[in-house]
């Protein structure tokens, strides 16, 4: 039963882990909102219940997922958090009883909830000097560039009073209309359209080219102030006034109300007006307004206790379901999905819908044929909610999951006992797999290749200029001449010469990439970007990963037996030493580039760093206890030693010295760093 437990929890880390790439990273999110919470809700109540088998790298115990992509990046000044949610008017009133304990005087702001790209500003003296996403929370992409491209963000601030540090946060977005107009442009361009207008505000923001950021029609409005100093102000509506003040681009849609029945009906007026608003919205926010009972209030370790965001209900239609059909991921993964008459519901038109697996088909009794209800709430795949039985004429027929894989004809089967999930065995040459291996290969999580998208994998196997991924860095400018990809791509933008050169270059930069986004590509099970860069850290190549026991990769920190066993089981096959040994050949770096062995001054101590340094990033210091054999431990507890405090410490300090912890400065870190505690 335990060892049961242990792979669900595991299981659905990956999984919601997975969908939050693809949600932060990405911006191509395949699941709904309920879907996805669901699956969270399940996971927090496993986690609780078994808190044992909680891992150290759990998806709930990250900000935003825990990612970031390719642009450069800093640390915030101060956190930025996320927002937990409530679904209906009940789940409102427990987080209102909640938080009434702490006294509240001055009521609430309430506002929309903008679906845009969280984004964090940083104005130095006045001047807009850094422009962050999110990212992890702690650390985010350095997107000023694009977006002082936006004309209603000032680049200095105006009026009086102006401090002298000051973190702006907000969400950029894309008008409504404008976004319409875009994606008629691309279409007569003969290029894919956005999916909604999240996704353009992503993609539009994430331009490595200013100019492109520019030619599209970016807003932004601000909510929020992080770090700050030389401003004191006593409620939250006495921010947003002074952000309005500096020039600062403030939502006209919010409202500070003193009763419950006011912040409901701020909800319903919105939920029935959502569509008249210039940009998307799913949901209202409400903050307490007075600043002391915040304070009073605090955080979690990802949420702040005095905001709640009201989610509206996914909105719903019905369409006909034409067929159920499979796909194959990366891992062999068979997945059902239905495949619908197009519908527009939330702002896009959808003809796909994910089914997760056939148990799922028969708890809904969802059949081929039926006209079903369909809930989207601005991703790009909707949800299959349930038949509409009164619809049904008799010639609807169930759904009968193959035996076979749909691509290459092996017999499916579940590959360890209590999966629900059966998988193509054909690892090495079922046709989907390589596709989608390769596919990721090149995503941001993995090696980050320009140009090796989707359909560029597909032509390189279908053009048969690579057998599996061991043969893509043995790739020639002849061989990618010659593939019907870029003839294509010739044809339609006249630019396939620059497209090979970009991929070629694109592969020789993969080369030299640190050794955890090698681990990575390699698309062993369970193995993501933080239990790789734990692994590569400790055993520093891949032959040592190789050759270590189950017990050495277990007891790896964020690591255990279910991801020890797999790296046993992937190393065991001899195509896949192929293909370490041909990566190897072509150059690719499997060893961890060499570092300095420096004194172990911080063995056997237990550190916290929290805050801002002047000399250290965020994960610098982290680097810096590490390698001095130090553990950087993330939370405060009684097992900790130091906590290193820099600017705007927060709840850790606090933390601390409730505890009785002792607490350095930056100075006194590099001292320890030095000296260690003699």
């Amino acid at each position: 039963m335990s060892a049961e437990i242990r792979h669900k929890i595991q299981e659905l880390c990956e999984e919601i882990s997975d969908h939050q790439f693809k949600y932060y990273v990405l911006d191509a999110p395949t699941i709904t909102d309920a879907a996805f919470d669901k699956l969270w809700n399940e996971l927090v109540t496993l986690e609780k219940k078994y808190p044992q088998y909680k891992l150290e790298s759990s998806p709930t115990l990250q900000v935003g997922g825990g990612f970031s992509t390719s642009f450069a990046q800093f640390d915030h000044i101060e956190k930025m958090m996320s927002l937990d949610n409530v679904f209906d008017d009940k789940e409102l009133e427990t987080w209102f009883d909640r938080i009434d304990k702490a006294g509240v005087k001055n009521g609430w702001l309430c506002e929309v909830k903008v679906d845009g790209l969280a984004i964090n500003l940083l104005y130095e003296d006045g001047r807009l000097t850094r422009a962050l996403t999110r990212g992890n929370g702690t650390t985010g992409e350095d997107v000023t560039l694009n977006i002082k491209t936006i004309k209603s963000v000032p680049t200095e601030l105006s009026g009086k009073n102006l401090p002298t540090t000051l973190e702006v946060r907000g969400e950029v977005f894309f008008p409504l209309q404008s976004f319409d107009e875009l994606n008629d442009s691309l279409e007569e361009a003969g290029k894919p359209r956005f999916a909604n207008p999240r996704n353009a505000a992503a993609g539009s923001l994430r331009q490595k080219d200013p100019k492109i950021t520019a030619s599209r029609p970016l807003d932004v409005v601000v909510h929020g102030i992080g770090a700050a100093t030389g401003i004191s102000f006593e409620k939250q509506s006495n921010a947003y006034e002074l952000l309005k003040g500096w020039g600062l681009p403030t939502s006209k849609r919010y409202k500070v109300v003193s009763t419950r029945k006011e912040v409901l009906d701020f909800i319903k007026v919105y939920e029935k007006d959502r569509h008249n608003v210039e940009h998307e919205i799913d949901g209202v926010v409400i903050k307490v307004n007075e600043i002391s009972v915040q304070n009073t209030l605090g955080f979690t370790s990802r949420a702040p206790k005095w905001a709640i965001a009201y989610k509206y209900p996914p909105e719903e239609v019905v369409t006909k379901l034409l067929d159920i059909k499979v796909s194959v991921g990366r891992t062999g993964r068979v997945t059902p999905f239905a495949f619908m008459e197009p519908v527009k519901v939330a702002g896009s038109t959808v003809t796909n819908a994910t089914l997760h697996n056939a148990q799922e088909i028969v708890r809904k009794g969802i059949l081929i044929g039926d006209t079903v209800l369909i809930r989207k709430a601005g991703d790009v795949i909707p949800e299959v909610l349930a038949p509409v039985l009164e619809k049904r004429n008799g010639s609807e027929k169930a759904f009968v999951m193959p035996s076979k894989c749909p691509d290459c004809g092996s017999k499916l089967r579940a590959m360890s006992e209590g999966d629900v999930d059966i998988r193509c065995p054909n690892s090495q040459s079922c046709p989907a797999q390589v596709v989608e291996r390769l596919f990721y290969i090149g995503s941001r999580s993995a090696l980050d290749i320009d140009v090796l998208g989707y359909e560029a994998a597909a032509a390189l196997l279908a053009d048969k200029l690579v057998v599996d991924e061991g043969d893509l860095f043995l790739l020639t400018e002849e061989k990618l001449a010659s593939s019907r990809f870029f003839q294509k791509i010739v044809k339609k933008e006249l630019t396939a010469g620059k497209n090979v050169k970009k991929l070629l270059d694109g592969l020789q930069e993969a080369k030299s990439k640190p050794l955890w986004r090698v681990l990575v590509a390699l698309s062993i099970r369970h193995v993501g970007p933080t239990s790789a860069k734990a692994l590569t850290d400790k055993f520093g190549s891949i032959e040592k990963i190789r050759s270590a026991s189950i017990e050495e990769l277990s007891n790896t920190e964020g690591v255990g037996e279910i991801i020890a066993e797999s790296i046993k089981e992937w190393f065991g096959e001899d195509w896949h030493k192929q293909i370490i040994m041909k990566w190897e050949r072509a150059g690719v770096a499997l060893v961890d580039a060499p570092r300095e062995k420096l004194k172990q001054t911080l063995a056997g101590l237990t550190i916290v760093a929290t805050g801002s340094f002047k000399d250290f990033t965020r994960d610098e210091a982290i680097e810096a206890i590490v390698a001095r054999g130090g553990k950087a431990a993330s939370s405060v507890s009684s097992k900790t030693d130091y906590v290193v405090a820099g600017d705007s410490a927060g709840s850790k300090l606090d933390k601390a010295q409730e505890l009785g912890i002792t607490i350095l400065d930056e100075a006194g870190f590099k001292l320890l760093l030095e000296k260690g505690i003699n």
